[in-house]
């Protein structure tokens, strides 16, 4: 059997989505994954089999940064920088304003290119994700049953009245001003609406005969699989979902690293992970006022700076220089850190989120942009962390949330029973049966 992995050339896709296709190698079966040149050594490291496949103009091979991105991306993602610090309206309404560029990049070459994908390697099953559109567009013109792999939180994929980049829950720390949802809103809309007419143009020109769509981010794959919890998703909507399946989390194995697993063999303070992820890292200022938070308790904290202007993190939070005991560097092994966490700090990434609640740790989350908004909420509201926004929570506050919930018995006891349950019955495996059911 030979299993296709279909994914951006973002490491923060293929990561998960890799993991995943372990079940198939562990079987015996070969995994090809198609994607760009940024995350090969990610397909070697895994010892599968790789094919070419540009799916967009960005790219990410860990940590993302705009000078390294092509024209046109590089000017996109400083404005998305740049608008995460007005607001988390302005953020989303930025992200909006650049849908059609960056979700459906070239769709009817794309489309082709995917297909010569599948005509020469001839799987038996498909992985493709969820944001990988125009690869999805191509399966769904040529008839190719796939499983779509949904990598955020679940709202990814609008149902019911949602509208796809439209927050459908807030956490208690945002309190957005009506009349600029309503633009929001309205924006997000019209966003919906051109990008469909760009999907159907492209599944015309694909396969005549094929029915057009009136809300292209509501399509989905033959088999639906939520790379999420069902624990953090609402009873209500869960019952509204089409066909799916919740793998809880695709954890990744990471290999030795004698400097982390030195650190962690020496007794100390409870540790405390802190990362935001490949983007928003370079949001400096908040590192920064974290740092300071955390330095004031006595705890070790294992933090990833990622892209984080070293000299703007200092200066935003005061804290001159990190603590000896703590461990810095720009990327860190997440998965063999949140295993000894006793918190986690977070811009509430899905890879972030769903890492912590199988490692069974609680969660600060500071979102700033997406589905980040309703994973927070989630997590506020079920009773697995806390959530403060990131561009007004000041040191204080900051510190006053993680010490609450490192000596927050009953917040620590709900988040080890996820994770116990969610580590009897991997992610990969949850995948496999649901692909061979």
């Amino acid at each position: 059997m030979t299993l296709l992995v279909i994914s951006p050339d973002y490491a923060s896709h293929l990561l998960p989505l890799a993991t995943l296709a372990t079940a198939w190698r562990d079987a015996g079966d070969d995994v090809v994954v198609a994607s760009g040149p940024a995350t090969a050594s990610i397909v070697s490291s895994f010892g599968f089999q790789r094919t070419e496949l540009r799916l967009g103009r960005g790219s990410n091979p860990g940590v993302i940064r705009a000078e390294d991105q092509p024209t046109g991306e590089d000017d996109s993602l400083r404005g998305f920088f740049d608008a995460t610090r007005r607001g988390f309206v302005e953020t989303l309404a930025y992200q909006a304003s650049e849908r059609s560029t960056d979700l459906l990049w070239q769709p009817v070459e794309t489309a082709s290119a995917v297909l010569a994908v599948i005509d020469s390697v001839k799987p038996d099953a498909v992985i493709v994700d969820h944001l990988a559109f125009t690869a999805r567009l191509a399966l769904q013109a040529a008839g190719v049953r796939h499983a779509d792999v949904v990598l955020g939180h679940p709202t990814a994929l609008p149902i019911a009245n949602e509208v796809y980049g439209y927050p459908s829950a807030w956490p208690a720390a945002f309190s957005p001003h009506t009349d600029a949802l309503a633009a929001l809103r309205a924006q997000c809309e019209a966003v919906r609406d051109r990008f469909t007419g760009q999907w159907n143009d492209a599944l015309a020109t694909l396969d005549p005969s094929a029915a057009a769509w009136t809300d292209a981010f509501a399509e989905h794959g033959d088999i639906l699989l939520l790379n999420y919890p069902g624990a953090l998703h609402p009873a209500a909507r869960t019952a509204l979902l089409p066909p799916h399946a919740f793998l809880g989390s695709a954890v990744r194995s990471e290999p030795a690293d004698p400097e982390v697993d030195a650190w962690l063999a020496a007794d100390g303070a409870p540790i405390v992970y802190v990362s935001f992820g490949s983007f928003l890292s370079v949001r400096a200022d908040v590192l920064g006022r974290v740092a300071a938070a955390l330095a004031g308790l006595d705890v070790r904290v294992a933090l990833a700076v990622g892209s984080a202007d070293l000299r703007e993190l200092a200066a935003s939070g005061g804290l001159t220089e990190f603590p000896s005991t703590w461990l810095v560097r720009e990327f860190l092994p997440q998965v063999r850190l949140l295993g000894r966490a006793a918190l986690a700090v977070t811009h509430g990434g899905n890879n972030s989120v769903t890492e912590a609640a199988n490692a069974g740790v609680p969660m600060l989350v500071l979102p700033f942009s997406t589905d980040q908004f309703a994973g927070a909420a989630a997590i506020e509201d079920e009773g697995f962390g806390a959530s403060l926004a990131p561009n007004t929570a000041t040191v204080p506050e900051l510190r006053a949330a993680a010490e609450r919930l490192l000596g927050d018995t009953e917040v620590r006891s709900r988040a080890r029973l996820l994770g116990e349950e969610l580590r009897r019955t991997p992610g990969r495996d949850r995948a496999r049966a649901a692909l061979t059911r």
